[in-house]
């Protein structure tokens, strides 16, 4: 009986060793949880239970159960590696099969899409058209090679002061050539439906009626319309056009896109002082945008940035629980699957529930305390020591009585 005991023990301290070994193999695997050995003493017990005198049989390893702490968050330059800061999972998909990973080590396949190491989709909840994402559903994230499509300019802001002591020009009518017959001038890029850029300048002409004004507009030196009037009251504040927006008549292009219908904001002019200033002008179009870059916010939003500016949400990350994560079953490569013990995923978004949130450029190191693991090694080998030295007294026991 007492080899048997003693080569439990040593069969216990073996799987020890190996379970320590494993957590110091991978102390550098991102994303790794270490394990360890739970034991569970064993008796003989008979049909009606243990006797008072039992002396036990040995011991088994009960379980054999990962650690989900958080390890350390390790910045890196890459947008596309991701860690939760907190509790939960990255959704990955193979084949239709869902899986769970720490690991946010992703890359971008010749496909597009956003995978792992293993060649596994990241998932997300796709976005809807009312700018919210359908978190009832799952799909793979993609990267779109296509360009981002231009948007035509319609509304035009222009904020400028008219100096108030300014004389009517002395030539007339006016003329861009000429810069004795007009006062002042802006200028600022807008963009057609094809997203071809043109120029749009204002010429400001002051009118012989007392505060008052003429705005002409150009469209690649094109007049488009007649000079529109603005009209100021004694503190310079504008009172004319009433709303202040400028409506101008629809202006073709050459590019064979659709014709221009520009609106132009004033009501931020003003005739102040003696000086002429521009404090504001944009236009609310834009070209065509090539993909420049990625982002993910806090809350897993992925963002596509194009060259003119944009960005187009590509989808929420989904983010996985369980009631009991030890229950998780390990398939290696860092990826668990759901199980009976585990419970259903609970998904959701990052920073929701009991959810934590996504740090994008970073990647989470191992929860793996090397110092620990020495110290667990020592007292695994100190253990086999013991039950081997067991095993040679009870050799030398059994040799005294054969010797009798």
């Amino acid at each position: 009986m007492p080899f048997n005991i003693a080569l439990s023990g040593i069969n216990a301290a073996s799987a020890d060793l190996n379970t320590t070994a494993h957590n110091i193999a991978n102390a550098n695997t991102s994303g790794f949880k270490q394990s360890r050995t739970e034991f569970a003493d064993v008796y003989a017990a008979g049909e009606f239970g243990l006797s008072s005198l039992n002396q036990g049989s040995g011991v088994r390893v009960a379980a054999v159960s990962q650690q989900f702490t958080q390890g350390t968050i390790n910045f890196t330059e890459n947008p596309l590696d991701l860690a939760i800061n907190g509790e939960g999972f990255f959704t990955v998909s193979q084949g239709g099969a869902l899986g769970y990973t720490r690991a946010g080590e992703f890359q971008i396949d010749r496909d597009g899409y956003v995978v792992n190491a293993s060649g596994q989709n990241l998932q997300v909840f796709p976005p809807v058209g009312t700018g919210g994402f359908a978190t009832g559903g799952l799909e793979s994230l993609q990267l779109s090679s296509t360009e981002n499509p231009p948007r035509a300019s319609g509304e035009l802001t222009v904020s400028v002061n008219l100096p108030a002591n300014a004389d009517a020009p002395a030539v007339s009518p006016l003329d861009p050539a000429d810069p004795d017959s007009y006062n002042h001038t802006t200028s600022m890029t807008v963009y057609d439906s094809l997203g071809a850029a043109h120029t749009a300048s204002f010429f400001y002409t002051k009118d012989a009626t007392a505060n008052t004004w003429n705005v002409q507009a150009y469209v690649d030196g094109t007049a488009v319309g007649s000079p529109q009037q603005l009209a100021y009251d004694t503190s310079g504040q504008l009172v004319s056009p009433a709303g202040g927006a400028l409506t101008l008549p629809a202006h073709p292009v050459s590019t064979g896109a659709a014709d221009l219908n520009l609106t132009i904001d004033v009501a931020e002019t003003s005739q102040y002082g003696e000086s002429f200033s521009v404090n504001n002008l944009s236009q609310d179009g834009y070209t065509t945008g090539r993909l420049s870059g990625l982002e993910v916010t806090d809350e897993g939003i992925v963002q596509a940035r194009f060259t003119n500016g944009q960005a187009t949400q590509l989808g929420q990350l989904a983010i996985a629980n369980f009631n009991n994560v030890q229950g998780l079953q390990s398939q290696g490569d860092n990826f668990w699957t759901e199980t009976y013990a585990s419970g259903e995923a609970r998904m959701g978004v990052a920073g929701s529930s009991d959810l934590g949130l996504i740090q994008s450029g970073a990647l989470e190191a191992s929860n793996v305390d090397l110092t620990e693991q020495l110290v667990k090694m020592i007292t695994a080998q100190r253990s086999f020591q013991a039950n081997a030295q067991t095993i040679s007294a009870a050799d030398t026991i059994t040799q005294t009585i054969i010797n009798i």
